[in-house]
């Protein structure tokens, strides 16, 4: 029996402020125009997906000279800089200590599938907390700017990745197999079944891992940045529907309520892998 829990992260408005949004203001650009008038009439008029829509107008902008080249380096500085949420730095230590402590034959492992920009993400200083991280991607021209996506990770895309860390198929060595997820695995060896996952997310696009997660006897969680109450509507329609678990205000720190859930769940998982494998054992 598998004796790893694994918490899953969504990071844009979940674990920081939107990274895009924030990327945009930092350089100079009318971020409200920018979504409601040059990625708007994409989705509304011409039927595109989200999360290309964006990263298709990512690059225009780019092109066009107006604010400068949109470069690796320039979206690893946004990432150095990165404003996180409230206890996000410290997250990770407490709930590791918490399992250490109380059962200590358990693994907590830590997850980011984000629409965002990967090269923004993996440079925050969260980022060597993850066990893996999968994100939307660019590949860069000769000048060293944004040329085409290299990967877009949308809606029912993140529930690809629940499978990768369902069966194991994470870090370095896997970029290389990209087919080897839809392989079957017997259920008595995957290494982190569903109901053993937690998943947190704040947006559509997280959609199909609260049902995915929910529907297999996981924990998943809503939030919402405090910061930007109009979006609290959204969140409560998750609640609603019945895909998430519970819905807190996007904090962090020891005292938040979502961090007390968030402890309580994995303290549960954890209590029930330890008996399970006591009876497993004899």
């Amino acid at each position: 029996m598998s004796d790893v829990i694994a918490l899953v992260f969504d990071f844009d408005d979940t674990l920081a402020p939107d990274s895009t949004s924030g990327l945009l203001a930092d350089m100079g650009v009318d971020v409200e125009n920018f979504w409601k008038d040059q990625v708007g009439p994409l989705l509304f008029e011409q039927d595109w997906d989200p999360v290309p829509a964006y990263l298709y107008q990512m690059i225009a902008l780019s092109r066009s000279g107006t604010h400068g080249p949109i470069t690796r380096e320039r979206l690893a500085d946004w990432g150095r800089r990165l404003p996180l949420h409230t206890g996000v730095e410290t997250l990770f230590s407490r709930l590791r200590a918490m399992v250490k402590s109380e059962h200590p034959q358990v693994q907590l492992e830590f997850y980011l599938i984000s629409s965002g920009i990967g090269d923004v993400v993996r440079h925050t200083s969260i980022a060597e907390e993850f066990t893996d991280i999968w994100s939307s991607d660019f590949v860069y021209d000769e000048q060293g700017a944004i040329h085409f996506p290299k990967r877009i990770v949308s809606f029912t895309d993140k529930t690809r990745y629940l499978f990768h860390i369902q069966k194991g198929i994470v870090g370095p060595a896997s970029r290389s197999k990209p087919f080897e997820v839809n392989k079957k695995v017997p259920e008595d060896r995957l290494r982190v079944p569903f109901e053993q996952m937690i998943f947190v997310g704040d947006g559509y696009t997280d959609i199909p891992c609260f049902s995915l997660i929910r529907r297999s006897g996981g924990v998943a969680f809503g939030v919402w940045d405090p910061k930007h109450r109009d979006k609290r509507s959204r969140a409560w329609g998750f609640i609603q529907e019945g895909r998430v678990s519970n819905l807190n205000q996007a904090r962090y720190d020891e005292h938040a309520e979502l961090y007390q859930w968030l402890e309580e769940a994995v303290e549960s998982l954890a209590g029930r892998i330890t008996l399970n494998n006591r009876i497993y054992r004899g």
